[in-house]
């Protein structure tokens, strides 16, 4: 018998937590029987795991800066009339080719706006098909704040005309996705929290050697900086100045810039690329600094590590401020503003993470890649649901 077909489209352009989250939905599917394509349209990632997931890369860009101005990732020009056709052709190939009976697009309509000139062509594809592909939004729990009601009334609309279902990957008792989108009511009746998207437990425990480290991380993408080189300075100044400080730096670190923070680390200070086992560590480390990204902050809630949160906020970014604000509520975490972040501030939040010690794991929904495959292997075998115009429901147990 012939499996059902997925295809995940997703985009990364500054960080790669997009990839992470959409690389762990995609084993899922696979683990649950489905035939996956996964394709990307942001740099290629090194060591990203998609299981047996078919992988096609589109010419890549990524963002040049914080601004979010798109350019080639192979040039670094910025993109043209002709490179955005020869990535729609591309785009459009894949689904032809793969013809998948559900459609997964990361994080649009709710963000990649940018990307409307060739995901609306794939969906007007799909529009066409018979059997029509349904369609999935797959978005994370917090966006970043939008004040343009015009723009959150053009969401909805896309919503309505394009998108079967949307799966929001996280618990609405923690925080309710209208706290960042207030127009979620009008597709509620579309909209499903999976829970968080979360590691796999770790197969082999770091060791003894990693126990009771500060694990110091940037996420994987070219943001954190700023709390690296701080992290150097805390350590002489906080109590915990004698065990190992482990500084784990992202791929989107220059080579240059990398050299220049190692050479900065003193005795007792390891400085080294993003680790394929960083949950492992996570789990025997004594506290762990970070930026509050989507898949970090999971990391953290999967293992109890005691957490200082540094939440990344340049220009008009929110996303991580609102995460990590709603972890200090729940008691979760230290959160330390970026914004006025110096050096005897983060050794004494250091100190205080170590001092509350690790917790249990809480009362969160934390099982969102498996219940994303559930949700959309019965959307892709043709399962009917209840209480939905379209035959889909927003109760999907």
């Amino acid at each position: 018998m012939e499996k059902s077909r997925v295809m995940i489209y997703v985009q990364h352009l500054l960080g790669v937590g997009h990839q992470r989250r959409a690389a762990a939905i995609a084993r899922a599917l696979v683990d649950a029987g489905l035939d996956v394509a996964y394709v990307s349209g942001g740099s290629p990632v090194s060591n990203l795991d998609v299981g047996g997931a078919a992988f096609e890369q589109l010419p890549p860009c990524k963002a040049a800066d914080s601004s979010f101005r798109l350019v080639d990732a192979e040039t670094g020009d910025a993109i043209d009339e002709a490179w955005k056709g020869r990535r729609r052709a591309s785009l459009l190939d894949a689904f032809a080719r793969f013809r998948p009976a559900v459609i997964v697009i990361e994080m649009y309509p709710f963000g990649r706006r940018a990307f409307r000139f060739e995901l609306e062509p794939l969906l007007e594809a799909a529009a066409s098909c018979a059997p029509r592909p349904r369609v999935v939004s797959s978005v994370r729990d917090v966006l970043v704040e939008k004040r343009d009601r015009r723009k959150l009334e053009e969401t909805v609309a896309t919503i309505q005309r394009w998108f079967d279902l949307v799966l929001v990957h996280g618990d609405a008792d923690f925080i309710p996705f209208d706290a960042t989108f207030p127009l979620a009511p009008k597709i509620a009746s579309r909209m499903y929290y999976t829970g968080y998207v979360c590691p796999e437990a770790p197969a082999e425990r770091a060791g003894d050697f990693h126990r009771g480290e500060i694990l110091v991380s940037a996420g994987g993408g070219r943001v954190g900086e700023r709390l690296l080189a701080m992290a150097l300075d805390a350590r002489a100044l906080s109590r915990h100045r004698d065990v190992t400080w482990r500084l784990l730096v992202g791929r989107g670190m220059t080579e240059d810039r990398f050299n220049a923070l190692a050479a900065r680390a003193g005795d007792g200070v390891v400085v080294e690329r993003a680790r394929a086992d960083f949950v492992a560590l996570l789990a025997e480390c004594g506290a762990s600094v970070s930026l509050a990204g989507y898949n970090t902050v999971t990391d953290v809630l999967t293992t109890g590590a005691p957490a200082v949160l540094v939440p990344f906020a340049d220009r008009d970014e929110t996303e991580q401020a609102t995460r990590a604000a709603r972890l200090a509520e729940r008691g979760l975490a230290t959160v330390v503003d970026e914004t006025t972040l110096e050096p005897g501030e983060l050794a004494r939040a250091v100190d205080a993470a170590v001092a509350l010690g690790r917790r249990g794991i809480p009362d969160i929904r934390l099982d969102g890649a498996r219940e994303t495959a559930r949700i959309v292997s019965r959307l892709a075998r043709g399962r009917r649901m209840k209480d939905n115009p379209l035959g889909w429901s927003s109760e999907l147990r």
